[in-house]
């Protein structure tokens, strides 16, 4: 990646990075540097181990601090619906972070740069390589701009097929929800589902994922977006 879109991604996480190597090896997908490894090029795991922890350390202070009186149970299920796969590439597209990683022809060509699993394990290594070269207040500002920002909205988003159900259950003559796999695409190892939902027999929302249950749960969270602009939702 060259050094203007170094930049550009520095200025949109508002922070300019002392080792840019920590940066290049954030953004680099294992088939990326497989293919690059006499170039000195090292893949991101590493630093998603890392970054991984201080999510987790700087989420459940956060937590700790800004639901004094919630009980342990709901601040690991709340905790849950921040840090999971889904939520942070939610999280990651608020800055485009797909549009900068370093991926593999191969792993370019069956749309990792779309996979969630690829883009929220890119979003932990930043964090880590952030740790690594600014120590934990950088990394705390990140985390707490992108991932722990709206935290009722993206609460939602995890809970999206149990909202979207209670939702239904409301009215009687809405039918019944059913989700249905209109199709895939990727390699076996590596593949990208889309769904719709249905209430009754229209289709209320549709989404994709690199599971069927987290494409089931987009196409459950566009609906109930769907449903709250229309006036549906009360």
């Amino acid at each position: 990646m060259n050094e203007t879109k170094f930049h550009e991604l520095e200025e949109k996480i508002g922070y300019r990075f002392h080792n840019r190597r920590l940066l290049a090896q954030a953004l680099s997908h294992s088939s990326f540097a497989n293919e690059h490894r006499a170039e000195g090029f090292k893949d991101n795991e590493r630093l998603e181990f890392l970054g991984d922890a201080v999510l987790e350390l700087v989420s459940s202070d956060f937590l700790y601090h800004a639901y004094p009186d919630m009980q342990e149970g709901a601040m690991t299920k709340l905790r849950a619906s921040l840090v999971c796969e889904p939520t942070l590439a939610l999280s990651a597209k608020e800055f485009d972070l797909s549009r900068y990683l370093m991926l593999g022809k191969g792993e370019e060509h069956t749309g990792g740069r779309l996979r969630d699993s690829i883009v929220s394990d890119a979003f932990e290594a930043l964090i880590g390589a952030m740790y690594l070269d600014g120590g934990l207040i950088p990394a705390r500002a990140f985390i707490e701009r992108f991932a722990l920002k709206d935290i009722e909205h993206k609460k939602l988003f995890y809970d999206s097929k149990t909202v979207l159900q209670e939702i239904v259950q409301r009215d009687p003559d809405h039918g019944e929800i059913r989700y249905v796999i209109v199709g895939e695409d990727g390699p076996d190892h590596a593949k990208t589902f889309r769904a719709e939902a249905w209430v009754g027999e229209r289709k209320v929302g549709s989404g994709s994922g690199s599971t069927k249950k987290a494409a089931e749960q987009e196409a459950a969270y566009r609906a109930i977006q769907a449903m709250n602009a229309s006036g549906e939702n009360g």
